[in-house]
């Protein structure tokens, strides 16, 4: 911790500023940069001023949202996470892709050199799998870990997985390149905080019943770790129609993009849970301004033993992967203020 840091620490926790909390999290790892929130009512009316002439005070943002180190005032032009070469955020939407559980090492294998042929840049797999049932398939555990990291040697293609607990975070971080929170654990916040500390980039996905508001709290509390290579994922809320599996809220994308300063993608595989919709909710995501998509591939969608409802193939998937590179490249310019 710097000397500034540490003055700039003492003045907000000393009487008189109406300061209640202090809050701190990692702005630009690569940079050194950190970001402080302070919390009271009312705070000091001269505060701000003060702050921003002290040593090593970039900018001093004022905000009443309730999460402070998600807020797009925090950082304007947007945050883009890194997982390997892989950017999200960047100048193209990033295609993960993969079988919804392991569930074999062929099966793994095949699936993905066949996502990376079709365009994909990273690969999704599931070795500890929620399921409602206690008596459903509950994945491989570690032993998926291990084919998910060889399936990475073979294609050169970044893993993500999901962590289901907190005594299997340290686990799952040793093999993969970014680490997963599910709808169900969004809100579990001692998970949060352990995954923070990893270090590790973080897809957290919005839980089906949670508020917008909800998610980005829960992805303060990342923020709050000391991580902020978070990836937002907007995977479906419940709602009275059982058309489809989940209701896609696409107007999050938008919505994330302009209250938050995290990139923001969808999984439309569980957002409708039916595999010809993928096609057309994947499109209707990147126009909205997605920065990518999450996407569920197995080679034998009706033999896959989870989710082949709403499973594509890899065939359906490159046809997928060169349509929303041409629609991004006509929405693109359209979407650089969102």
């Amino acid at each position: 911790m710097t000397f500034a840091r540490i003055t700039l620490l003492s003045v907000l926790r000393s009487p008189g500023t109406g300061s209640t909390r202090i809050s701190t999290g990692s702005c630009s790892p690569v940079g050194g940069s950190s970001v402080i929130g302070v919390n009271g009512k009312p705070l000091a009316e001269d505060l701000p001023a003060f702050l921003s002439g002290q040593p090593g005070v970039e900018q001093v943002v004022q905000t009443d949202r309730a999460y402070k180190l998600a807020a797009r005032e925090v950082r304007p032009a947007g945050t883009v996470v890194r997982v390997g070469e892989v950017a999200f955020g960047g100048p193209e939407p990033v295609i993960i892709a993969g079988p919804c559980t392991v569930e074999d090492r062929d099966q793994l294998l095949r699936t993905a050199e066949a996502v990376r042929l079709a365009g994909a840049s990273m690969l999704r797999g599931g070795a500890f799998k929620p399921r409602t049932s206690p008596y459903s398939f509950q994945g491989l555990g570690e032993t998926g870990l291990e084919l998910l990291a060889e399936a990475r040697a073979l294609t050169g293609l970044p893993v993500v997985t999901e962590v289901l607990d907190t005594e299997h975070v340290e686990l799952v971080a040793e093999y993969a390149d970014m680490l997963q929170i599910g709808s169900r654990n969004m809100m579990n916040f001692a998970l949060l905080r352990r995954v923070a500390a990893t270090g590790k980039p973080v897809l957290l996905k919005r839980g089906f019943a949670a508020t917008i508001e909800e998610w980005l709290l829960s992805a303060e509390y990342l923020l709050a770790g000391g991580n902020d290579q978070i990836v937002l994922c907007e995977r479906g809320v419940r709602g009275f129609d059982t058309a489809t599996r989940f209701t896609l809220d696409l107007n999050a994308v938008p919505l994330v993009r302009q209250l938050s300063h995290l990139p923001v993608i969808v999984d439309p595989s569980h957002g409708t849970g039916r595999r010809e919709l993928v096609p057309p909710m994947s499109l209707a995501a990147v126009a909205a301004g997605a920065h990518g998509l999450i996407i569920e591939v197995h080679p034998e969608p009706e033999q896959a033993l989870v989710d082949g409802r709403q499973t594509i193939t890899p065939e359906t998937l490159a046809d997928l992967v060169r349509r929303v590179r041409a629609l991004h490249a006509v929405t693109a310019g359209v979407l650089a203020g969102v």
